[in-house]
């Protein structure tokens, strides 16, 4: 007798294959976030405390350190500078503990960190030698923040620029002179920075009187104008040492020159010296000190010609 053949298994159907692929992955996630999910936390609150710790802390180290090496600067200035320090060091911490974070947390999604490490170090050389320009910027912004040249709200000048400096970071400084115009400097083209506002300014003036004043009468009368501005309410507080007359300091073609020297706090070197120019003025006025200005003898002579020679003989 013949065997009777069975009938062929039916294929499952599609959507039952879909439903078990769906399933394993389902599993393969859960499987991952039981073993890691704990890591990945940890990591992220790791990174977070560590944020708000410097976000924290760093404004009381860098104010404390400041108070400690500069005790002669005042708040305004210990402000400033603790301003343009943590703005630079928070920024710059943040960016470092984002990339520990994110190279701690590679390995918990199944990848390595060992190639992406070799290929930031041959990208970094890459950079390195294609932007030498930027790497010498940087460079020389980490030495302005850690000598502590200048800081924001310093009057400086650089690069052949002069102003007052809004910000400086690793890579530039800007400065705003007193047109407005704003001038943004790369730090690897500072080869000399003056800072004119560090710690203390001074008064420099050079004051001319006539050659016909008694000097000694002049420099006592800019002498006793230096006291008065030094005790006066509105521009005392801003006069750390009475501007004074220093000495003769040079013989001038229509003038003698004298020599005036004061110490104020820093910034306020240009609002005293304006004012103690207004105030010269009025008390050599009263005085009989006369400020004098250059004169100038011109000669007229006929023109050239004709004209001249018979002019010199005495002729129409």
């Amino acid at each position: 007798m013949a065997a009777v053949p069975l009938p062929a298994r039916a294929p499952l159907p599609q959507t039952l294959d879909a439903a078990g692929e769906l399933r394993s992955v389902g599993e393969g996630l859960l499987g991952w976030a039981r073993g890691s999910a704990d890591n990945v936390l940890m990591v992220l609150a790791l990174a977070l405390g560590a944020n708000y710790a410097v976000q924290r802390a760093l404004p009381v180290v860098v104010r404390r350190g400041l108070r400690r090496h500069r005790p002669t600067e005042t708040d305004v200035e210990v402000e400033q500078r603790v301003e343009t320090l943590v703005s630079v060091f928070q920024h710059t911490a943040g960016i470092a503990i984002l990339l520990a974070a994110v190279l701690m947390l590679l390995p918990e999604f199944g990848l390595e960190i060992a190639p992406l490490l070799t290929g930031i170090g041959i990208g970094g050389l890459a950079l390195g030698l294609g932007a030498q320009s930027l790497v010498r910027d940087v460079v020389a912004g980490i030495f302005i923040l850690l000598e502590d040249q200048y800081g924001k709200g310093d009057v400086v000048q650089v690069a052949g620029v002069s102003g007052q400096v809004e910000s400086v970071n690793l890579r530039r400084t800007v400065l705003r002179d007193l047109d407005g115009n704003v001038h943004t400097i790369p730090n690897g083209q500072i080869g000399v920075a003056t800072n004119m506002t560090d710690g203390w300014s001074r008064v420099n003036l050079d004051v001319a009187v006539s050659y016909e004043a008694d000097v000694d009468h002049a420099m006592a009368v800019i002498d006793r104008v230096g006291e008065e501005l030094a005790r006066d309410p509105e521009f005392g507080p801003l006069i750390t040492e009475p501007p004074k007359a220093l000495r003769v300091e040079q013989f001038g073609e229509s003038a003698l020159v004298i020599k005036v020297l004061g110490v104020t706090l820093p910034i306020h070197q240009w609002t005293v010296a304006g004012e103690l120019r207004k105030r010269l003025k009025r008390a050599f006025d009263e005085a009989g000190i006369e400020i004098p200005f250059p004169h100038r003898v011109v000669v007229t002579r006929p023109p050239a010609g004709p004209g001249r020679r018979a002019a010199e003989a005495g002729g129409p």
